[in-house]
């Protein structure tokens, strides 16, 4: 199983650290792994960097995109993609501050939900703490100066 937690990151601070996601990674696995005083200063931290998630309108998107997937369902408060043919399955719950996606199988599944939020924002980080793994859905122009 493959567990991602996405978060959407302020503007300002995604196109500033481009090409260096590793610290943002680095940032949230330290949360998931601090305890008491650190833990709290380390989410403030968090919380100043993010945005809240626009609930309403990633619903809407997710399900304009996959309602007429026979493979979708959504179901007290998470949305779910299940193909039986190819035995993969993906689950999505969004929370205010952070959405997590939880996969098995194909990788195709997730990238269902994957591309749904991309076209919803443009600076979600996606991180898979267990596997080390981390990235944009929507990789972040690099501005170019003249």
């Amino acid at each position: 199983m493959r567990s991602y937690q996405l978060y959407l990151i302020e503007d300002e601070f995604a196109s500033h650290y481009f090409g260096k996601e590793r610290l943002f990674f680095e940032l949230f696995l330290e949360k998931e792994q601090s305890q008491g005083e650190l833990k709290q200063i380390i989410e403030k931290q968090i919380q100043f960097i993010t945005k809240p998630l626009p609930t309403f309108n990633l619903h809407k998107v997710i399900t304009q995109k996959l309602g007429k997937n026979k493979d979708f369902r959504y179901e007290n408060g998470v949305y779910y993609i299940q193909r039986k043919g190819v035995k993969s399955s993906a689950r999505l719950k969004i929370t205010n501050r952070v959405a997590y996606l939880e996969s098995n199988g194909s990788y195709d599944t997730e990238t269902i939900f994957f591309e749904a939020l991309r076209q919803c924002e443009t600076s979600f980080l996606a991180m898979d703490f267990e596997h080390q793994r981390y990235g944009w859905l929507n990789p972040i122009k690099e501005r170019k100066f003249v």
